[in-house]
């Protein structure tokens, strides 16, 4: 890759950074896919050479996350925003309650979504607490009469993770895993079902992986649009239409990646240093940065932060983007400052990153 990316640091919230030997990979075969003579985006869904990549794309996820063949591994499309949709679509009858835990925009936008099918029932809600941490497992309310309960397994906004996950308590467990799916191990037969937007941890946009207990899908409605039924998908192989297919095939390349960097438990254990260094940058400044989450709350994730002033937030915004830090700006809608420390962030990264707010802190605190 050129010069100019090797000294760029991405710390962009999603789509975000990719591992650069996949990228290479991919521009290397970009023109001719393993001698071909054509690119795997020109190439037929229905032929045998894309379907070997789409096949094992399946297989490296069953691997790498343990999931067992009691569920369907889904590749979809429209992202977690259409699972908002889809999910109550065909599971939440009108005459049925789902239980929706709150703990940041996302998950209240899927709660939202869901209240256009059927009701909703908050379980837990940090919402009056401005999402500074997530509910501990005592204060979730469960109800047996819920079709489901849902939750956001670490919000990218607020930077709050679960660090352990609730259970289901006899009712199907739903998660939102888009921005921490394979950053550190999941017991998947807790869940009914786990979907996540792929670009974060798993590849460039366009894809959604959808993981799902297929004594769960047995449940769905049948009065649900061809396209938009998870039975559809899990029976043609998530080829019942044409899939987005040049972005799995970049999700199959980073899942060896994975595999090469020891697995989701070499991951967790990289992602835990990573974040380390720059909470460390952080709690040592002396209060002149403030981290938005509850230590116990805090994501391995999505670090958010805020300086004294919104002067001195525009500033050093200013200053890492001199220095080649991208995407150190907060969401819009809480401002101050996030760094994303997805699976693909290098290490050397969140050192410079360390160090940048090391100095900055020394010269303006």
């Amino acid at each position: 890759m050129g010069d100019q990316r090797a000294h760029t640091f991405n710390f962009n919230a999603g789509p975000s950074a990719l591992p650069t030997e996949v990228l290479e990979e991919v521009r290397e075969h970009l023109v001719d896919f393993q001698g071909h003579g054509l690119s795997i985006m020109e190439m037929s869904h229905r032929g045998k050479v894309y379907e070997d990549v789409h096949d094992q794309a399946i297989r490296d996820l069953r691997e790498l996350m343990q999931i067992s063949d009691d569920y369907e591994v889904l590749f979809l499309q429209g992202g977690a925003s259409l699972q908002f949709a889809m999910l109550p679509m065909n599971f939440l009858a009108k005459d049925r309650q789902a239980g929706y835990l709150l703990t940041g925009s996302w998950s209240e936008k899927a709660e939202e979504e869901a209240r256009r099918f059927g009701k909703t029932r908050i379980a837990a809600s940090t919402r009056e607490e401005n999402y500074q941490r997530v509910p501990t497992l005592q204060e979730i309310v469960y109800d047996e009469a819920d079709a489901y309960l849902h939750v956001t397994s670490n919000n990218t906004i607020y930077g709050t993770q679960w660090a352990t996950l609730p259970e289901g308590n006899g009712t199907p467990l739903i998660a939102d895993m888009s921005s921490d799916i394979l950053s550190r191990p999941v017991d998947v037969s807790k869940f009914a079902m786990i979907y996540a937007g792929a670009q974060k941890n798993l590849g460039p946009s366009g894809v959604t992986v959808v993981i799902a207990r297929k004594d769960f899908l047995l449940h769905a409605a049948q009065d649900v649009p061809t396209m938009l039924r998870y039975e559809t998908h899990a029976k043609s192989r998530s080829l019942y239409n044409t899939p987005p297919t040049f972005g799995i095939y970049v999700l199959s390349l980073v899942l060896q990646w994975a595999k090469r960097q020891g697995g989701v438990d070499g991951l967790a254990h990289s992602n835990s240093e990573k974040a380390a260094l720059i909470y460390d940058a952080i709690d040592q400044s002396e209060g002149f940065y403030r981290g938005h989450a509850a230590k116990e709350s805090r994501s391995l994730m999505n670090i958010t932060f805020r300086l004294p002033t919104p002067e001195l937030e525009k500033a050093f915004v200013a200053r890492s983007v001199q220095e080649g830090f991208l995407g150190l700006a907060g969401h819009r809608s809480v401002g101050g400052c996030r760094a994303s420390t997805y699976n693909a962030v290098p290490h050397a990264a969140c050192v410079a990153l360390r160090d940048l707010l090391r100095d900055f802190a020394q010269k303006n605190g």
